[in-house]
């Protein structure tokens, strides 16, 4: 399918090239692409990845994996599903399942049936804790009023998963995060026990960031533009906000160490509230640690 891209983006070819692969059925290899753009090649790769902190490639995955996932929900069959998104076999998409969706397409497609949400709650300064796992890993570490807000979050992606709640200190892999958290935030002995594998859905491009974040030490922060600089993608202040903003493992991935340019809290998925009194309480801790 042809598209011509819009005035704005005719001026501009990583502009034009994020266009034409988002208007396209079928994602253009990196050569038809960088023809149709005037760039080489790798100088396409290069200056698209700076600007939206992913690769074309990348970038064409996570729209068709969106693609997928809504039609999943809307389709009659999985195989109608999967062709609508782009994909040229059903045999591939069950091979990536776990990497694209963490189930296959049918339980998907159910709303999560027959996955099982192993979840806790409890009572911490900063309000409700909810550490919730899959039998995959860790899927959740939620902060909010009360725990049927938190439950809430946990049905909208799944909704017709399972959902089982245990006490606290009877599951491992839970009681394993809730330990992290409180050593985290000086509440606690740290632990030298292993964090357990984690569950969840992401771009490439929302890994470094969250990596990224887990290298922030306590006590400190970072600007937006400093984490685009520390993954190698200086232009993507935008993209590493919305990466931060989608972080599902609060404290854990410190998204609460990155702040505005000018030092000010900037966003906060669980409030800023929170951000400032986690901030406040690590400043606290870290002296008293070294």
């Amino acid at each position: 399918m042809s598209v011509s891209p819009s005035a704005s983006a005719a001026s501009d070819p990583i502009a034009q090239a994020h266009e034409l692969i988002s208007c396209a059925e079928d994602a253009p290899s990196l050569q038809t692409l960088a023809r149709s753009v005037g760039l080489s090649p790798s100088h396409l790769q290069r200056r698209f990845r700076a600007r939206y902190g992913m690769s074309p490639a990348e970038f064409a995955a996570s729209r068709r994996l969106g693609r997928l996932k809504a039609a999943l929900r809307d389709s009659e069959s999985v195989t109608d599903a999967v062709y609508a998104a782009g994909f040229g076999s059903s045999s591939r998409v069950y091979e990536k399942s776990d990497t694209l969706l963490g189930m296959t397409p049918a339980d998907y497609r159910r709303g999560g049936a027959g996955a099982t949400l192993r979840y806790t709650t409890l009572t911490t300064p900063l309000g409700v804790l909810l550490v919730a796992a899959t039998e995959r890993g860790i899927c959740a570490i939620l902060l909010g009023a009360d725990e049927d807000e938190l439950r809430s979050e946990l049905e909208r992606e799944f909704p017709a998963a399972q959902r089982e709640r245990v006490d606290a200190g009877r599951d491992e892999w839970l009681a394993r995060v809730i330990a992290e958290v409180h050593a985290n935030l000086g509440w606690s002995e740290a632990s030298d026990a292993p964090m357990p594998p984690f569950d969840l859905r992401a771009t490439a491009f929302q890994w470094r960031v969250w990596q990224a974040l887990t290298r922030i030490p306590a006590g400190e922060t970072r600007s937006y533009s400093a984490v685009a600089q520390a993954i190698g993608s200086p232009r993507a202040v935008r993209a590493v906000a919305r990466a931060c903003a989608s972080n599902r493992l609060a404290i854990v991935v410190p998204c609460h160490r990155v702040v505005r340019e000018d030092g000010s809290l900037g966003g906060y998925r669980w409030g800023l509230a929170r951000k400032r009194q986690l901030l406040a309480r690590e400043t606290e801790v870290v002296p008293q640690a070294i």
